[in-house]
């Protein structure tokens, strides 16, 4: 762990490593959205960050430029920050591994991730992700659950991942656990083609729902359900501005219903969109 930067020690028991990164894996912005809100909510403090030196071309990801409320200057740089906390209420703790997708050396940056993991002896690495597919904002958020181990995918009721193609920073993650010997799973959750650029805190009040059934835990969603209320209202607005676009996704609101398109309730068409989606999308 020799890329880390701490400024903590947390004492931690066997926790759960969540993990989002923005950019690639990240539609809608849903799934860095719904881990930040994950660590809202239970009260999440940082006690870490990886050093972005090694990982990251700043003139891609670019440092940004913030006053701190006076005439000083300060630099924020990109980079993974890791936070901890114990879930209010049960004797679950978790660790929160949030910020950008690096664009050099994953391979090491995976082992800082899985050796923290393992210091602390980690029961299981999630990672959450969000795709665009034809799916409809008027409709519920379709969520696949993949696991990397039979045995997790059985314990679990998640289905096996067999995707093969281009991945993300989230594909070496997992393989990187799989070499550390470390349980893992992946939660995506489906964004509109249509509204590729909106942050949608409906995909990730979905994600949060999800990964708070996985862990057993509850989780209070209020502020995202309002916020999912005002996005749903949002887009009808401009979907019925646009006959087109109306047509479109009266289309996608029938396919969900129609029944002989059943496939997508289980999670089988949604996968077909997640490997579409990875071998499609543009890796610059």
């Amino acid at each position: 762990m020799d890329h880390i930067v701490w400024t903590e020690r947390p004492s931690l028991h066997r926790p759960v490593l969540i993990a989002a990164f923005e950019g690639w894996n990240d539609a809608g912005d849903a799934s860095s959205f719904a881990a930040r809100y994950l660590g809202d909510q239970w009260g999440a403090e940082p006690f870490a960050a990886v050093d972005p030196e090694e990982f990251y071309d700043f003139t891609s990801t670019r440092p940004q430029v913030r006053l701190d409320g006076g005439p000083e200057r300060e630099i924020v740089w990109p980079g993974l920050v890791l936070s901890s906390a114990r879930v209010p209420g049960t004797d679950t703790d978790v660790i929160l591994v949030v910020g950008d997708e690096p664009q050099l050396r994953w391979r090491t940056l995976c082992d800082q991730i899985t050796g923290i993991a393992r210091h602390y002896d980690a029961r299981m690495v999630i990672t959450l992700g969000a795709l665009l597919a034809e799916v409809a904002h008027s409709r519920p958020v379709s969520i696949v659950g993949t696991a990397y181990d039979p045995a997790v995918s059985d314990h679990l009721d998640l289905r096996p991942s067999t995707y093969q193609g281009p991945t993300g920073i989230v594909g070496v993650l997992h393989d990187a656990c799989r070499r550390a010997e470390l349980s893992s799973a992946s939660l995506w959750a489906a964004v509109p083609t249509y509204v590729p650029s909106a942050p949608s805190p409906k995909a990730a009040l979905a994600l949060v729902e999800r990964c708070a059934r996985l862990l057993r835990v509850s989780v209070l969603t209020t502020d995202l359900e309002i916020a999912t209320a005002s996005y749903e209202r949002q887009i009808n607005e401009l979907v019925a501005a646009d006959e087109e676009t109306a047509a479109y996704v009266a289309g996608l609101e029938a396919r969900t219903e129609n029944e002989a398109n059943a496939s997508l309730a289980d999670g089988a068409s949604l996968i077909e969109e997640v490997e579409r989606f990875l071998r499609d999308r543009p890796l610059g």
